[in-house]
């Protein structure tokens, strides 16, 4: 009982690892390994922070394959072939058929009606939709896929929400520079002023390192808030799962109540995270949007 609830298996779904845990009819040891013909036998750079928890299991341009980085190919196919036949069926103007297509039309007019157009505006919101439904839909894919037996949460790891926080930073930025000029861009980061010559020398520029920090730990924030949530219900999940190897050993009278127990507060919380995974999804594109209107209509 205890081999089969090793708690490596059990907080696997928030882990990265060169492998995946299966059945163990599956395979002799529960893990199906995954191929790695790029894996370099040193890593490009070597990183040393003195933490050897960091140390020992990330070091960037090893060119390893893991877990999530497979999981993450799954969605954006899955992503890939559903949304270009829907958009080859409308591109005549043609009216989704199916209850697939119609989910996924709902999904489409939501974020463009009732998140990119109030928080950008109509005029330049158009122009954002592909990255926005595409963020919404790649978020909400690595969520659900999480809720997956043996398979993982990708949004589970700091790796995963940071590389999504970084590229919408990297569309804030460059929209707010493409509309209002590069100097325009970061010359909006203060707001305007009526303030004393001495007085504004002395302000302006703290305003603008506050101003541009905060731009920064915005997007921060929108990784880790991700991160948290995604995490939270699986670790919570698995402790949970956890008590039923834990009471083994106190009897089956014991064991067969924290079974049921388990099993029941197991099924609740899975229902939670799976609302939880189209909520953060939601959060995630409506704070993306929120920070595009921001960078291209600066406050005056």
């Amino acid at each position: 009982m205890a081999d089969a609830l090793d708690p490596n298996e059990l907080f696997s779904h928030v882990e990265d690892a060169d492998f995946f845990h299966v059945p163990r009819f599956l395979a002799p040891h529960g893990h199906v390994s995954i191929p790695q013909p790029l894996k370099l036998d040193e890593p490009l750079i070597e990183m040393n922070t003195g933490n050897e928890l960091i140390d020992n299991t990330i070091q960037p341009l090893d060119l390893m394959i893991t877990k999530f980085m497979v999981l993450e190919l799954v969605v954006a196919i899955i992503i890939a072939v559903c949304f270009i036949g829907l958009a080859k069926s409308l591109k005549g103007g043609t009216s989704a058929r199916g209850r697939l297509w119609n989910i996924l039309e709902v999904f489409l007019l939501f974020i463009r009606d009732e998140v990119a157009r109030p928080c950008i505006g109509k005029h330049d919101a158009d122009r954002f939709m592909p990255f926005l439904w595409t963020i919404f839909l790649f978020v909400l894919g690595c969520n659900l896929i999480g809720m997956v037996p043996w398979m993982g949460s990708p949004t589970g790891a700091l790796a995963v929400t940071g590389a999504l926080a970084m590229v919408t930073f990297c569309v804030v930025v460059g929209s707010g520079m493409a509309k209002l000029g590069v100097v325009g861009f970061w010359k909006a980061q203060v707001p305007h002023m009526d303030l004393p010559g001495p007085v504004a020398v002395l302000l302006i520029p703290m305003i603008f390192v506050i101003e541009v920090l905060g731009l920064f730990i915005k997007h921060g924030v929108l990784a880790i808030r991700l991160l948290a949530n995604m995490m939270a219900g699986h670790v919570v999940l698995a402790v949970i799962v956890g008590f039923i190897g834990a009471s083994a050993a106190a009897g089956t009278g014991i064991w067969g109540t924290v079974t049921l127990a388990s099993v029941l507060g197991g099924t609740a919380l899975s229902l939670l995270e799976l609302f939880v995974a189209f909520l953060q999804a939601y959060i995630f594109t409506f704070l993306s949007a929120l920070f595009i209107g921001a960078a291209v209509h600066p406050p005056h």
